[in-house]
């Protein structure tokens, strides 16, 4: 009997110590499945919270320039075509310049008179001032000036006037008389308002020695005003 146990004794202790190595090869194993997916998730989670923009913040930097794609709704775009004004029929031209000065208490103050002729070629012409401080807003006034000056100037279909006319107008004197043939004879500013207004063939005489092309301008329009078809 002792011998049986002594067999049964042996062979308990050859499965025990082959059994022990499996179990020591299953508990190495265990650990490496379950650790390694964590490790190798971990920094792919990480980057990605990186690459994210923090919140309250855009991606544009400092001063939160945003995504340049987007246009702002308000603003017009800069390539985008602009209305053209239509243009004027009448054409204008300046007949003088003058830089004006006034001498006030804290000392002196410029601005500038303008005195404009304009005109559509066609029987209409007007003559207008405008002063301002500044030189194109001058020009503006004596342009809008001008239109509310307009006449109409009486002429036959090869644009000729029907008679001479005779006027003073302050100190200038200004005669305009039809010449057939010869074109457009005449000086100063009564030569622009001549030519502004179309008319043809006629030969103007300043009589006065003025030199004012502004009271020359306007005896030319007075002169014209007496016409009679």
């Amino acid at each position: 009997m002792s011998e049986e146990k002594k067999q049964e004794a042996t062979t308990e202790e050859t499965t025990v110590s082959t059994a022990a190595p499996e179990a020591t090869e299953t508990k190495t194993e265990a650990p490496a499945s379950t650790e390694t997916p964590a490790s190798t998730d971990a920094p792919a989670a990480d980057s990605k919270d990186a690459a994210k923009p923090a919140p309250g913040r855009s991606s544009g930097g400092q001063y939160g320039g945003g995504d340049r794609n987007k246009r702002n709704p308000r603003r017009p775009r800069r390539g985008g075509r602009r209305t053209e004004r239509p243009r004027s029929e009448f054409e204008q031209k300046i007949v003088s310049i003058r830089r004006v000065t006034r001498v006030m208490a804290g000392g002196r103050r410029f601005s500038f008179s303008v005195s404009m002729v304009i005109g559509n070629k066609k029987g209409k012409v007007g003559v207008g001032v405008g002063k301002a401080g500044d030189t194109q807003l001058a020009i503006e006034k004596a342009n809008r000036n001008a239109q509310k000056n307009l006449i109409v100037v009486p002429m036959d279909a090869d644009q000729h006037i029907p008679h001479d006319a005779h006027v003073k107008y302050a100190s200038s004197e200004v005669m305009i008389m039809p010449a057939p043939g010869r074109g457009l004879v005449a000086g100063s500013s009564v030569r622009t308002v001549l030519e502004l207004a179309g008319v043809k063939d006629v030969t103007a005489k300043i009589f006065s020695r003025s030199k004012n092309k502004l009271n020359n301008a306007k005896a030319a329009v007075e002169a014209l005003k007496q016409l009679k078809a």
